[in-house]
């Protein structure tokens, strides 16, 4: 989507509370913010679903708080981040209070689907700040520097991250 296009929009929506045109804004990023919580939730579609759904709907009720110094879209990944880590927050909250609870691991049948879940396993080898960086870099294929800015660290940090990611899983997938 075009930037003055996505500025019309979002005008449309703060000052005359335009529905159509906010499920505009939701129509065209959808796919990349879904698909940005199924590599950070490791493909847990319901949980995807879930966190882009409350993204999309904190992104509405806060829209006139978009000040425009970044990009749209950067803004919105930056509130899916949050949600995602209110989510792993809320989430460890609830292991520590109940020490009997396990979380599930997703299945899924089916051999031509091994090198996905080698790297699906890969990927949960890392620590969130790690996973959520290759996500944004490579995954979503975003800028180191759009990166920082919704993670909101240094861009030597997401380096950092990047290169640890790496190395973590080369090791992994070498002993696999």
């Amino acid at each position: 989507m075009k930037k003055i296009d996505e500025l019309a929009l979002i005008t449309r929506c703060v000052l005359a509370d335009d529905r159509q045109a906010f499920g505009q804004i939701v129509d065209a990023y959808q796919p990349q913010v879904r698909r940005f919580f199924l590599n950070l939730t490791l493909g847990d579609e319901a949980l995807s679903d879930d966190l882009a759904q409350e993204t999309f709907i904190k992104a509405y009720l806060n829209l006139r708080a978009f000040k425009g110094i970044a990009s749209f879209s950067t803004w919105l990944y930056r509130i899916g981040y949050n949600e995602f880590y209110s989510h792993v927050r809320k989430q460890r909250e609830e292991r520590i209070d109940d020490s009997t609870a396990t979380m599930g691991e997703s299945n899924n049948d089916g051999d031509s689907w091994d090198v996905c879940l080698t790297v699906r396993e890969a990927l949960k080898r890392l620590n969130d700040d790690e996973r959520t960086a290759v996500t944004l870099f490579y995954i979503e294929d975003r800028p180191i520097k759009q990166v920082a800015r919704i993670m909101q660290v240094p861009e030597g940090t997401i380096k950092s991250h990047l290169h640890r990611a790496k190395a973590h899983m080369a090791q992994f997938l070498k002993n696999n």
